[in-house]
């Protein structure tokens, strides 16, 4: 009888319960369609740190407060399961309405695939463009259109420095790549490590090499090899900047195995720290990094210049390499409110949220911005003048051909490869790649 009983208690519990869930499910069913919210937005990003994710679902609150008709339904993921989570929605017509994209050759392949809104004319009304750093749209330009809004914050590389070991060997910051030659020299000859790094992961050591390319040539080099339209990577710029690698490895420039160390472990920046080692070439993603890590050495020894120019070289001085936006947004075009998703697109990028990515820690591809921090004001003057920045190579290029790119200069960093060689590797893996 008593187990009865019990049983019974419990019964009524459980019956009491569900009741209770399904009010609470009509009432809040009732309240969404009072409200009138019957127009739905999805909305796929990769900012997972709760401070960023709260700020952008801030930032979709203040689009739904003006449009009370409109749901959004924000799906925060990681970066390598967004990538795979999108192509297969992409390919099987489940895509979302918005989604985050670093530009370049990846994203080219779904607008070739009509797969992504044309927003040209969005981005054009009332001279919306002239908002962002010119530089910002190369990686989202396709057949002079545009295809997504430059949203979060630039991330380029420079040559950082320690100042104090600067100061000490009366060493002025280079503006050719000759002058850093010789600083190089120089460093060797004072038992310094001219420069640090940490190749294990293969990205690192990737940045000498595409800047180089970069400086030689300009972008559209890597871009005419990249689309195989008229260009090669077999091409004598590439070759060039392959043999410009391997001479600053055979000065004794870098650390003794550096393609073994971890960047990811701070292995390099140690190196930067402790006065062992003079300069290293990263993005701009030092600038947090090393605040957290060395606060003292941000704020007295750290600073920074451009890769240098070379002389001869068919690159704007002013060109960098990275992004002038380190994530863009583009709408579908199985979007059923495409306008209204832009202008949702543009509360992530508005005044109020400028200040909140500035807090955040982001430098916004916006024109005319002032920081109270002298570093990342400095970052943003030197991005907002440059007339291209070409895209990360590894993000802008397929990720198998990525991978083959990536082993080939680590090989030439470990002088098991020859230059030209490596450039003919290069090129005839791009060309299997895209027999496919």
């Amino acid at each position: 009888m008593k187990s009865f009983k019990k049983a019974l208690t419990l019964l009524l519990v459980i019956v009491f319960a569900l009741s209770v869930f399904f009010a609470s499910s009509l009432s809040s069913e009732k309240a969404y369609s009072a409200s009138g919210a019957t127009k739905k937005i999805v909305f796929w990003h990769i900012t997972t740190d709760e401070v960023g994710k709260k700020m952008i679902q801030n930032q979709v609150n203040r689009f739904l407060k003006v449009h009370p008709d409109f749901k959004v339904e924000v799906v925060p993921l990681q970066n390598d399961s967004f990538k795979t989570k999108l192509k297969i929605a992409m390919g099987s017509n489940q895509a979302p309405d918005v989604f985050v994209t670093w530009g370049g050759g990846p994203f080219f392949e779904y607008v070739r695939a009509g797969k992504v809104k044309d927003i040209t004319a969005y981005m054009n009304e009332n001279n919306y463009k002239n908002r962002f750093v010119e530089a910002a749209f190369g990686p989202i330009t396709y057949n002079n259109k545009i295809w997504a809004v430059p949203v979060e914050g630039a991330g380029v590389a420079l040559v950082w420095y320690n100042k104090e070991i600067f100061k000490k060997y009366n060493l002025k910051v280079p503006t050719t790549y000759d002058e850093f030659l010789n600083i190089v020299k120089k460093l060797k000859s004072k038992g310094i490590i001219p420069i640090t790094l940490a190749n294990k992961t293969k990205w690192p050591g990737c940045f000498w090499y595409w800047n180089l390319v970069n400086k030689l040539a300009g972008p559209s080099a890597f871009e005419k090899a990249a689309e195989r339209k008229g260009g090669s990577f077999a091409d004598q710029p590439f070759i060039k900047a392959g043999e410009m690698l391997q001479e600053l490895v055979k000065m004794g420039a870098f650390p003794k195995g550096f393609n073994g160390l971890d960047w990811d472990t701070g292995q390099s920046r140690m190196l930067l720290y402790s006065g062992k080692a003079a300069m290293e070439l990263m993005g701009t993603w030092q600038i947090p990094i090393v605040k957290a890590e060395k606060k003292e050495f941000y704020e007295k020894n750290l600073d920074f210049f451009p890769f240098p120019n070379i002389k001869g070289g068919k690159g704007d001085p002013t060109s960098l390499v990275g992004m002038a936006s380190s994530n863009y947004y583009a709408i579908t075009t199985s979007c059923k409110y495409p306008k209204e998703a832009f202008n949702m697109i543009q509360y992530l990028i508005d005044d109020q949220a400028v200040k909140e990515r500035i807090a955040y820690g982001q430098i916004p591809p916006v024109k005319g911005l002032k920081f109270s921090d002298p570093m990342l004001q400095k970052v943003y003057n030197i991005v907002a003048k440059a007339k291209s920045i070409q895209l990360w190579w590894d993000q802008y290029l397929p990720p198998q051909l990525a991978e083959t790119h990536k082993d080939i200069v680590q090989s030439l960093f470990g002088l098991t490869i020859t230059p030209k060689a490596a450039a003919e590797k290069m090129e005839k893996a791009a060309k299997d790649y895209f027999k496919k």
